[in-house]
């Protein structure tokens, strides 16, 4: 039996693209949501609609918390049900120019404690439309910083 790669498989792979690209993508991003679609980023309340869900990703884009990337480890798509999880790592690095334009409490933590590099594991369980488009983004992960550790 060949694995191929799905339509949703395809589309969870370009959507970490746009927050891993040298300049992120903000754009790009918000273009694979649905109009109505339903965020739950982990630390407040579900957000819901494209305008909150742009606001709350706006300042990781900006370079707040430096440069972020997205490491994926597992992806598990359900085509029939339109569904999709992926297990990742958040990785964060606050050194050299992606350092300066974080914001400076962070900096100063990160360096401080983990040399600038810093990770967390999560995962993000995706809900899709019948155009392939994300109805719902729920992720799970713990932002408490002595869970955090070197990167």
């Amino acid at each position: 039996m060949t694995v191929t790669e799905t339509d949703l498989s395809r589309t969870i792979d370009a959507f970490v693209a746009g927050f891993n690209e040298p300049e992120p993508d903000l754009d790009r991003v918000m273009s694979f949501f649905a109009e109505d679609a339903r965020y739950l980023p982990g630390h407040v309340p579900e957000l819901r609609g494209l305008a909150a869900i742009r606001a709350e990703f706006a300042p990781q884009f900006a370079g707040r918390y430096g440069a972020m990337t997205f490491d994926v480890y597992d992806k598990v798509i359900d085509e029939e049900r339109r569904r999709a999880t992926i297990r990742w790592a958040c990785r964060l690095d606050l050194t050299g120019a992606a350092g300066r334009r974080a914001m400076p409490a962070l900096r100063w933590f990160a360096r401080l404690r983990h040399g600038g590099r810093l990770q967390w594991h999560g995962l993000d369980v995706f809900h899709f439309d019948t155009a392939g488009r994300i109805t719902g983004k729920y992720t799970y992960a713990t932002f408490r910083l002595p869970l955090m550790e070197r990167g």
